[in-house]
């Protein structure tokens, strides 16, 4: 912190304003400066044999990514924290530090789809096995735990569909296993869900999305608790994959007005939720803070907000009407982009693709289109929706 406040007796909004770095560190200036380095240079010869000083080389940390790293530590509630090129990077590198050849990893079903693809490929290639599992499996996870099962990793909610996980349940049983749980946290951020203090070991973020929130950067970290921090960091120093120093500046600046962008996502996207739910041509919606949602009493229990991600279900009951139904959809949107990712200033809208589902299966209703709700005002968004609800139905 910038100052003396224990920052467990701050609102968030002011952690968020001071958490990372202390401007009296650099002068006054109230950002940290944006170190470029690779070489770092020792007082002396035995200084370089012995690496007593707090800065080594380049990839092993600069005071940006440091300042970067302390922000989430706090935010967090991690031991420590890495900073990582990409979200996918920030699930791979975790992956990496906790599995050898032989292991074996639960994955939840409703996961990000590249983690997917480096599981059944990468991992599998190193002789690690995966086994997919329902997201609302529970405590009854402990039926899938074998003898060398070294992970378990969760999202909360699931991509697309945003399936709850009962997270505590399931850390408390892969613990008395003696697996780590991870989870990848990118939809709630640690302003709305702190996974450290459910029981999850290695918490991850898609930076890019909230913390960065201008759709300019790519960046993962990943936070750490005692247990599974050295393995972590080691891992991390050993692969030489980190951030660079000004991807870790602009996050560092985004996060200064997440809380404020969090709560403008939430109460949008909210309005739009529980508008749709009775609109014509939607046959479902798909946010957990919704009474109506499977899983809204897991996120009313373990959540303290929701961010501004969620999925629509055309009402297309003949499934080879769905792409064309929601290719429509999606083309007579103006204001929405067509564009991945989310988390940014902007609305997007994409067709969710679920082929690659094994046991959460897509809802047979119609198409799942995800909607990222941006900052723009909620009527426009609206009448934007509402144009391609009218184009889906006549095409």
């Amino acid at each position: 912190m910038s100052k003396k406040q224990n920052p467990d007796h701050t609102g968030i909004n002011t952690r968020l304003a001071h958490s990372g770095n202390n401007p009296r560190d650099f002068f006054g200036f109230v950002n940290p400066p944006v170190v470029h380095a690779s070489t770092v240079l020792f007082p002396n010869a035995a200084t370089m044999v012995s690496r007593d000083q707090k800065y080594t080389y380049g990839t092993h940390g600069t005071p940006t990514t440091d300042a970067l790293n302390e922000a989430m530590n706090q935010l967090e509630g991690s031991v420590g924290t890495i900073a990582v090129p990409s979200g996918l990077a920030a699930v791979t590198v975790p992956f990496l530090s906790a599995l050898r050849a032989g292991d074996h990893l639960l994955v939840v079903d409703s996961i990000y789809g590249p983690t997917r693809r480096f599981c059944d490929d990468m991992l599998a290639k190193f002789g690690v096995e995966t086994t997919y599992y329902d997201p609302m499996i529970g405590a009854d996870i402990e039926s899938l735990m074998r003898p060398n099962t070294k992970l378990v990793h969760t999202e909360a909610p699931g991509s697309n569909t945003f399936e709850m996980q009962d997270i505590p349940a399931i850390a408390e049983v892969a613990h008395a296993h003696g697996a780590l749980v991870s989870m990848d946290n990118t939809w709630a951020t640690p302003l709305y869900f702190k996974p450290l203090d459910h029981g999850v070991d290695l918490s991850i973020h898609a930076a890019t999305k909230y913390p960065a929130g201008h759709s300019d950067v790519l960046i993962g970290t990943v936070s750490a608790n005692e247990t599974a921090w050295p393995a972590l960091t080691s891992t991390f120093t050993m692969l030489g994959i980190c951030a660079a120093p000004d991807d870790a500046y602009m996050t560092l600046r985004g996060l200064r007005t997440m809380g404020v962008r969090m709560t403008r996502h939430q109460e949008s996207t909210l309005a739009i939720a529980r508008a749709l739910e009775s609109m014509p041509g939607v046959a479902k919606v798909l946010h957990p803070a919704l009474e109506s949602f499977p899983g809204h009493a897991l996120w009313k229990r373990d959540f303290c907000g929701s961010s501004g991600i969620f999925s629509i279900v055309l009402d297309v009951a003949d499934p080879t009407h769905h792409q064309r139904k929601a290719h429509a959809f999606l083309d007579a949107l103006t204001i929405f982009g067509l564009g991945y990712s989310w988390g940014g200033y902007e609305s997007l809208a994409v067709h969710a693709n679920l082929s690659d589902r094994t046991i959460a299966m897509p809802p047979k209703q119609g198409p799942v289109i995800r909607l990222q709700i941006g900052l723009e005002d909620v009527e426009d968004l609206m009448a934007d929706i509402e144009r391609g609800l009218a184009a889906a139905k006549s095409a």
